[in-house]
């Protein structure tokens, strides 16, 4: 994913990008990729203090490994036995798909979809870095997968039961209120997520990859057009089906692949795969005003786009049959509780200053927790070491932001493998850290995948240096060799927000010692569409202005299978962030062979292959992978991050 959509119906829906990590001002580490108006003022000093080695390798980040955690977490005291007081959320960006499970594709989206929906599989929220990060059983009571890797049956909850209001006046609307939900409307969910209207805000490849038929289906649906009513979309989804997916009765849903899948589950737990009610297909998605379904805890009570979210209990969630807004618990609902009465989030704060603002509010204790912002990079020095229990700093494996990508498909010095071999070892990775808050926050990145994500390689570094620092008199040799003794002139597109300026000085620096002369493309706006460094074709990236740029990119999901999420995007064509057209067949080979092993460690050595094939290309240049540090008010308890969400759940929440 990266850190901004595409426009509303523009951009190639073939190039899904994911907005995530939307911060404001003043921010660093992994959300500082955001794009409103993201990272800190140009540079900040390196912060005392230091994260443990578990924080960036989080195999065993835990309450046992990690000192600050259970303080940071505050479970202690009891919770309450109804759901009591309002938890308060601010920051100045609005959801990306109109709270639609099938169009949200950011990480403040997922905090709400957290609250409200389900799907078939999902994630436990635990302080447990590998527990959260592993798939259990949630809207399905159980599952089973074929001993062939291709047929998964899941068999859906009884009693879970829809709720439909309407965002204006929170009023119950349409005849689904209090109806079952069932196998059928996850079938309906996954068809949705090739509507038409929801094209560019969601992301079907996923499933076009891996169930059979969806492909057909999803190229099909997409394909309608544009101006369709919501009676011809319906027509459209009725008369046309998925022959992977079956629903042998309204418990049971079937899914057959095309190939084996290590990581389906995964791609299950997605928000894309959630249910959708009969009445979804009523109404045009990503229509103003439309109503909102929720099978969780929550269910919308308010939604003013760009203004304010409000959730409160849902009623049909807690009881198989009448009404209960009171429960905070369900054994219907493993993973998911509901202690407090309301949840409140303000979107109107402005985004010049909204970092600072959340942040001084939370330390006096006026606003519960942060909604698309970090802690600021001035407040880091005196939270380093944790003496504040209410700062966490918490792990994204697969993450790596920034980085620099070359636009291979320019004529010049940068189509030759030799001269971005060379330019590898100009970065002073150590100085990357400091602009985004230090080591603390921050370790240097030598290859495609970072600690804790599936492909990684312990010890592996193809353009070593001492300290990381780089190494001037090895780039400006390798360049000779090369052909360019004199050095060369290149564009580099970066944006203007946050800490994106200091990122292009310190690059245009190193390079610069290396006898590479960078011009500056700076990008105030759009930077990762068509106004930027999107383009649509191979032909049309060789005529664009940019050599180099330097985006960020955050993996869909974590745990030991997410290497799907990570290198195809970044170095196959059509990938979601392929910004430079890269294209190497024997890569596309090892990315199709991990993909459909049967098997984790099948799949594990593939994509390791795939690490060191992309590193010996040099697409790219990895700088850093980043830690997320957030913040809650003190009368925050129960306080557990959700990685997916870059935030605390707040479904787990309860307040003294």
């Amino acid at each position: 994913m990266t850190s901004e959509t595409l426009p509303p119906g523009g951009g190639n829906p073939k190039r899904r990008l994911r907005r995530s990590w939307i911060v404001g001002v003043a921010t660093v580490g992994i959300a500082a990729i955001g794009v409103a108006a993201c990272g800190s003022s140009s540079s900040s000093s390196s912060s005392s203090g230091g994260a443990s080695s578990a924080a960036f390798n989080p195999t065993n980040f835990s309450t046992s490994t990690v000192s600050w955690l259970a303080a940071n977490q505050n479970g202690t005291g009891t919770p309450p036995s109804t759901p009591t007081g309002t938890l308060t959320i601010a920051g100045d960006t609005d959801v990306a798909g109109m709270l639609i499970p099938q169009a949200e594709y950011d990480t403040i989206g997922y905090t709400v979809l957290l609250a409200m929906d389900r799907t078939v599989v999902g994630y436990p929220p635990s302080t447990n870095f590998s527990t959260a990060t592993s798939i259990v059983a949630d809207a399905a009571s159980s599952y089973t997968a074929s001993s062939d890797g291709l047929t998964y049956t899941f068999k859906i909850r009884s009693g879970m039961r829809w709720a439909v209001t309407d965002p204006t006046t929170g009023a119950q609307v349409t005849s689904d209120n209090g109806t079952t939900v069932t196998s059928q409307d996850f079938v309906r969910g996954l068809q949705e997520e090739c509507n038409p209207a929801i094209a560019g805000y969601g992301n079907p490849s996923y499933y076009t990859a891996t169930i059979k038929g969806y492909s057909d289906f999803c190229s099909s649906f997409e394909s309608q057009p544009a101006t369709d009513t919501a009676a011809q979309l319906a027509a459209f989804m009725s008369a046309n089906s998925i022959s992977g997916l079956s629903t042998p009765n309204s418990s049971t849903l079937v899914v057959t692949l095309t190939d084996p899948a290590s990581d389906f589950l995964n791609i299950m737990a997605m928000f894309f795969a959630a249910a959708a009610p009969p009445s979804s297909v009523d109404y045009v998605p990503l229509t103003a005003g439309n109503p909102i379904w929720s099978d969780g805890p929550y269910e919308v009570q308010t939604y003013t786009p760009g203004t304010k979210i409000v959730l409160v209990p849902n009623p049909y969630w807690g009881a198989t049959s009448g009404t209960n807004a009171t429960a905070t618990s369900w054994s219907n609902d493993p993973n998911r509780h509901r202690y407090v009465a309301e949840i409140s989030i303000d979107e109107s704060l402005s985004s010049s200053a909204s970092a600072d603002e959340v942040q001084q509010e939370i330390e006096a204790g006026t606003l519960n927790l942060e909604w698309d912002t970090v802690v600021p990079s001035s407040s880091l020095p005196t939270l380093a070491n944790h003496s504040n229990s209410e700062f966490g700093s918490f792990p994204s494996p697969g993450t790596t932001n920034p980085y620099l990508v070359f636009n291979v498909q320019k004529s010049g010095p940068i189509k030759n493998v030799k001269v971005r071999q060379a330019l590898e070892y100009a970065i002073d990775k150590v100085a990357m850290n400091k602009i985004y808050g230090g080591t603390a926050y921050n370790q240097a990145l030598d290859q495609v995948f970072s600690p804790g994500s599936e492909g990684y390689i312990a010890g592996y570094d193809p353009y070593p240096t001492t300290k990381d620092e780089g190494s001037v008199s090895t780039c400006k040799s390798m360049l000779k060799a090369a052909g360019y003794p004199n050095g060369f002139s290149l564009n580099d597109a970066y944006r203007t927000s946050g800490n994106h300026p200091a990122v292009f000085e310190e690059v245009q620096k190193d390079f610069k010692a290396c006898g590479v002369t960078l011009t500056g493309i700076p990008i105030s706006k759009g930077y990762y569409t068509s106004s930027g460094i999107l383009a649509s074709s191979a032909t049309q990236a060789a005529s664009m202005s940019w050599d180099i740029s330097e985006p960020g990119w955050v993996p869909d999901w974590f745990g030991p299978a997410n290497a799907r999420a990570i290198l195809p995007d970044l170095f196959e064509p059509g990938g979601g962030a392929d910004w430079g057209y890269f294209d190497n067949s024997a890569i596309d080979s090892l990315i199709t062979k991990a993909e459909t092993a049967p098997t984790l460690a099948q799949a594990t050595s593939y994509w390791q292959q795939a690490n060191k094939a992309v590193m010996a290309q040099a697409p790219f240049i990895p700088f850093q992978t980043s830690l997320t540090n957030v913040m809650r008010a003190a009368s925050v308890h129960n306080a557990i991050f959700c990685p997916f969400s870059a935030q605390y759940e707040i479904d787990q929440i309860w307040l003294s």
